[in-house]
C-alpha cells in the first residue's frame, strides 16, 4: 500500500448491514431516521424526519430559516441535485448596500438574510421521492420540540459568545435563548406551534396535494408575512449599525426549492458528483482532476508530500472558484474541469508552499479576483458575525450540519443542512426560528461571478458528494466546516479511493487545510501560506510543511472536519461518522 497504514485503532467500526444505515452529525437525528426505515420508511422519508429533528437539536447550526445542498440517487433513477438555497431579494443589491456605506455584506442581522429555503426544500424530497404523509414524518421533530431535547454544551457556550449582542440589540433572542441551560432539557414550542398551524393548512386529496398545500401556505400565509414584518425592523449587524432587511412577502412567494443536474468527474474509475458553481463542489472535482496526474504514492495526506502537493492543488483550485464560481451562468465549468486545463494547473506545482492567489485562465479569460473590503475591520466587535465554522487556526466553534443514508431498496442521499443559526440573525418571536445570512457570501462588487444581484444565489460552501465506484457501490459522504468542507472531503476522499482505507479509518485519519484562499464569510480574511494541521500527523509531516513554506498552525489531535459517510453496494452498506466534536452517530443494520 502506498499510503500511510493506517491505525489499527479506529475510534469506532464501520458499520456494517443489509437493512439501513444512516450517519449524521447528532445521535438523535441519526437515531430518528433510523426508527423511519424501521418502521417502513425510505431513506427520503428519513431524511426530512431527520432534518427536522436538526433544526431541534442544533439550533446553532441550522434551522428552518436556513437552506441545504442534497445528492440524491434513487434506486434505478438518475443522481439529482436538491437546491435548497434561495437567491437575493428584490432589494438587495450592490448599489443599494453601497449606499448604507457598507464594503462587505454584514455577516450577522437582516441585511445578510436570503429567503428561507431549507424548509421548502426538505418537503420537496418528501413530496417527490418520499413515502410518507409530512405529519407522521414531523412526529419526531414535534416530540423534541414539545417535549424537549438535551442542550449540548456547545449550545450554551454559543450563546454565551454573543450575550452582550442579545442583552444589547436582539431582545427577542434574549428572550429566546439566554436562559438556556447545558444539559437543561430545553422546548421550543413556539417553532412547534407554528409547525402544527402549517399541518393544518395540509389539505388536499392526494399525498402531495396535502404536502404542495403546506408549502404553499409557508409561501403566501402567515410564515411569508411575519418575515416581511420582522424584516421591518431596525436591528444590529456586523457593520456595527443597525439596519432593516429587505426581505418582503413578494420575496419569499417568489421561492420554491428546485431539483438540479449534478456535475460530475472520473478519478480512478470512479465518478463524483456535485453540485454546480453556485456552491463551492466543482472545487473539489478540480483538485482530483489536478492529482489524477500524479503517483499514488503523491497522493498520501499523512506523509509530507502527498500534504503538501494536496495543500498546493486546494490552492489552486480555491483561487478558480474566488474567480470564476457564482450562479450568473458565467462558470466555464466544461474547461475548468477539463484534463487539458488540470495539466496547465498541475505544472504551477512546486516544491515550496505559494503564498499568490492564482487563478486560472479558462480559453484566454482573463481572472478577476474581489478586491474590495477584505479582512475589513469587525465593525465594533460584536460576536454574531460570519459562518459558526472552524476557526481559522483550527479551534472548533461548531458550524453546520449533515447526513448521509441509504436503505434497502437501494436508495442513497447526502444532505447538508446549514443556516438559521440563532447567533448570527435575531429570533423572529412569532414564528419560533431566525433567518439565515448567506448573502454574505457575495461581493459588493459589480461584475464578479458572486456579485451581489437580485435574483440570483450567493455561491454556498454547503457541499455534500456522492462517489460511485466501477462495482457500482455508490457512496455518500460530506461534513460542515464552510470553506473546508471540500479539503476534508479530499483527504477523506484519497484515502478511501485510493489508500484502501476503511470508511471510518479514512474519517478518523488525521486531517489538514488550507486558510491561502480568501475566507467565504464575513469578513473575508485569508492568510498566504497559511496550513492548519492536525498535530497528531506528526512532527516529520509538520517540520516538512515548514521547510516548505507552509505557515503551519497545529490545531488540536481531534478538530479538523465532521465527516460522516455511508455507503451501499453488492456486498451490502456500510457507515461510519467522526468522533470529533462527540455529537456525530452512525446507525444501521
Amino acid at each position: 500500500m502506498p499510503f500511510t497504514p493506517p491505525h489499527d485503532f479506529t475510534t469506532r467500526p464501520t458499520l456494517r448491514g443489509n437493512f439501513g444505515m444512516v450517519a449524521s452529525t447528532h445521535w438523535l437525528a441519526s437515531q430518528s431516521a433510523m426508527a423511519v426505515l424501521e418502521r417502513g420508511g425510505n431513506a427520503f422519508d428519513a431524511a426530512v424526519a431527520a432534518g427536522f429533528v436538526l433544526h431541534i437539536v442544533e439550533p446553532h447550526l441550522n434551522g428552518p430559516g436556513g437552506d441545504l445542498v442534497g445528492l440524491i440517487a434513487p434506486a434505478g433513477g438518475q443522481p439529482r441535485v436538491l437546491a435548497g438555497l434561495a437567491a437575493a431579494p428584490r432589494g438587495a443589491s450592490v448599489a443599494s448596500y453601497r449606499a448604507l456605506g457598507l464594503d462587505l455584506v454584514p455577516g450577522a442581522g437582516l441585511l445578510a438574510a436570503t429567503v428561507p429555503g431549507a424548509f421548502d426544500a426538505w418537503l420537496l424530497l418528501l413530496r417527490d421521492h418520499g413515502t410518507w404523509e409530512l405529519d407522521t414524518v414531523l412526529e419526531f421533530a414535534l416530540h423534541y420540540a414539545e417535549v424537549g431535547y438535551p442542550v449540548l454544551p456547545v449550545v450554551t457556550r454559543t450563546i454565551g459568545a454573543v450575550e452582550e449582542l442579545f442583552r444589547g440589540h436582539w431582545p427577542t433572542s434574549a428572550d429566546a435563548w439566554l436562559s438556556v441551560e447545558t444539559e437543561s432539557i430545553h422546548t421550543r414550542p413556539i417553532w412547534a406551534a407554528t409547525l402544527r398551524r402549517l399541518l393544518a393548512c395540509g389539505v388536499g386529496a392526494s399525498r402531495e396535494e396535502r404536502i404542495d398545500a403546506v408549502r404553499e401556505e409557508w409561501r403566501t400565509g402567515f410564515v411569508a408575512a411575519a418575515i416581511a414584518d420582522f424584516c421591518r425592523s431596525a436591528l444590529r449587524d456586523s457593520s456595527g449599525s443597525d439596519h432593516s432587511g429587505v426581505i418582503t412577502a413578494a420575496d419569499v412567494a417568489d421561492y420554491s426549492a428546485t431539483w438540479e443536474s449534478p456535475v460530475e468527474l472520473s478519478f480512478r474509475g470512479n465518478t463524483v458528483l456535485k453540485a454546480g458553481a453556485w456552491t463551492q463542489g466543482p472545487a473539489l472535482l478540480q483538485s482530483l482532476a489536478i492529482l489524477d496526474g500524479y503517483d499514488d504514492e503523491r497522493l498520501d495526506p499523512g506523509a509530507e508530500l502527498g500534504a503538501h502537493t494536496i495543500l498546493e492543488v486546494l490552492k489552486l483550485s480555491l483561487a478558480d472558484r474566488d474567480a470564476w464560481y457564482g450562479d450568473d451562468g458565467s462558470t466555464p465549468l466544461d474547461i475548468l474541469l477539463s484534463p487539458e486545463y488540470a495539466a496547465v494547473r498541475r505544472e504551477l506545482v512546486t516544491d515550496v508552499a505559494s503564498r499568490d492567489q492564482r487563478p486560472g485562465s479558462p480559453a484566454g479569460r482573463e481572472p478577476r479576483i474581489p478586491t474590495t473590503g477584505i479582512a475589513s475591520a469587525a465593525g465594533d466587535g460584536l460576536a454574531g458575525a460570519g459562518e459558526p465554522t472552524v476557526a481559522r487556526n483550527g479551534v472548533t466553534r461548531g458550524d453546520t450540519c449533515h447526513l448521509d443514508i441509504a436503505d434497502r431498496f437501494g436508495n442513497v442521499l447526502s444532505i447538508t443542512p446549514s443556516g438559521g443559526w440563532l447567533q448570527s440573525s435575531p429570533h423572529i418571536p412569532d414564528l419560533g426560528f431566525c433567518l439565515g445570512s448567506r448573502l454574505q457570501m457575495t461581493w459588493l462588487e459589480d461584475g464578479l461571478p458572486s456579485s451581489l444581484r437580485p435574483g440570483q444565489r450567493p455561491r454556498t460552501t454547503l457541499s455534500p458528494t456522492l462517489v460511485r465506484a466501477p462495482d457500482g457501490t455508490t457512496t455518500a459522504l460530506g461534513t460542515p466546516g464552510g470553506d473546508q468542507q471540500d479539503q476534508w472531503q479530499l483527504t477523506f476522499l484519497l484515502r478511501h479511493l485510493v489508500g484502501g482505507y476503511g470508511l471510518q479509518q479514512a474519517i478518523d485519519a488525521p486531517n489538514l487545510h488550507t486558510t491561502s484562499p480568501t475566507e467565504s464569510f464575513w469578513p473575508r480574511e485569508r492568510t498566504p501560506a497559511g496550513a492548519v494541521v492536525e498535530d497528531r500527523i506528526g512532527a516529520v509531516v509538520l517540520d516538512g510543511l515548514r521547510a516548505r513554506g507552509h505557515e503551519v498552525v497545529e490545531s488540536g489531535p481531534w478538530t479538523l472536519g465532521r465527516l460522516s459517510a455511508v455507503s451501499l453496494g453488492d456486498d451490502g452498506m456500510r457507515a461510519a461518522a467522526n468522533p470529533r466534536g462527540m455529537q456525530g452517530y452512525a446507525v444501521g443494520r
